[in-house]
């Protein structure tokens, strides 16, 4: 399957598909939702399922209970805050994480800049991965590429230089090992450098300007950050001076869980919808 190189090629493949999704929409209350559900509801992927209640806590309770039963696919955030659905899916005797999942964001964006989609993570759930997180993380980024028709998906282990600092930059220690795993093959077919810059991971040019060898030759489809500060910025960044359009889902539950802001645009939520259903 030949990669999916921007948005709008995720929603024709999506459309060619024929596979429908059902999404359990929890509390969509905001114009931006319902029409980004309408828009997917339109293309052909998406079945939606609309949950609210008074209560936005019985409402996220009861959109969970739906992925439970099997009764939905992927699970969509509306008008309420994150912290509730969260909590939601969390719940220990009724949530949809299973145990020794780890919940972590993915985001993927298309900048001009760029000549492909670009995965990153995690922008907004865990401060300060532990070496088991950032695996986890690791891993839904290499299935999310290839679902989206990367055969060997380019990851690149993101810090401020390309040294391993022990001392300065713990998360580095733990980047080398990253990297020796998959080099013996337990993460699948797949090129995992690190540490690398930014410049280094995403522009040929910096790499060889600075001498550095790596495999990923500075063309990286994914990058893991060392911490949700650093992914942040670089996400906001690209979003306010790029114009980057941006897709954002939770990996770890038992299905995908599409995590907008309230104040994300329309073309946002729904190519998070599409992201999901792919």
């Amino acid at each position: 399957m030949k990669a999916i190189q921007c948005f709008d090629e995720l929603v024709g493949r999506l459309a060619e598909s024929h596979q429908h999704r059902r999404v359990a929409v929890v509390c969509a209350r905001d114009e931006s939702t319902r029409q980004a559900v309408a828009r997917a509801e339109e293309a052909g992927f998406c079945e939606p399922i609309f949950v609210d209640d008074d209560d936005v806590d019985v409402a996220a309770a009861k959109a969970v209970s739906l992925v439970r039963e099997g009764k939905a696919d992927v699970l969509m955030k509306g008008l309420l805050n994150t912290d509730n659905l969260v909590k939601a899916i969390l719940n220990k005797e009724n949530g949809i994480l299973p145990k020794g999942n780890v919940l972590t964001h993915i985001t993927c964006a298309k900048m001009p800049q760029y000549d492909k989609l670009l995965f990153l993570t995690d922008v907004a759930v865990i401060p300060y991965p532990t070496l088991e997180q950032r695996e986890q993380q690791l891993r839904y980024l290499l299935a999310l590429c290839r679902k989206m028709g990367i055969e060997e998906p380019r990851v690149a282990l993101i810090n401020c230089s390309e040294k391993v600092n022990a001392k300065h930059f713990p998360v580095t220690v733990d980047y080398r090992d990253l990297v020796e795993r998959s080099q013996k093959g337990e993460f699948g077919t797949c090129i995992v450098d690190g540490p690398l810059d930014l410049k280094t991971a995403l522009s040929p040019q910096a790499l060889h300007k600075k001498g550095i060898q790596s495999p990923l030759e500075g063309r990286s489809d994914g990058l893991i950050f060392s911490d949700i500060q650093a992914g942040n910025v670089f996400y906001k960044s690209i979003t306010l001076f790029c114009e980057a359009q941006t897709a954002a889902i939770l990996q770890g539950p038992q299905v995908p869980v599409v995590l907008t802001s309230r104040a994300d645009s329309i073309d946002s939520k729904f190519y998070s919808l599409a992201l999901a259903c792919v």
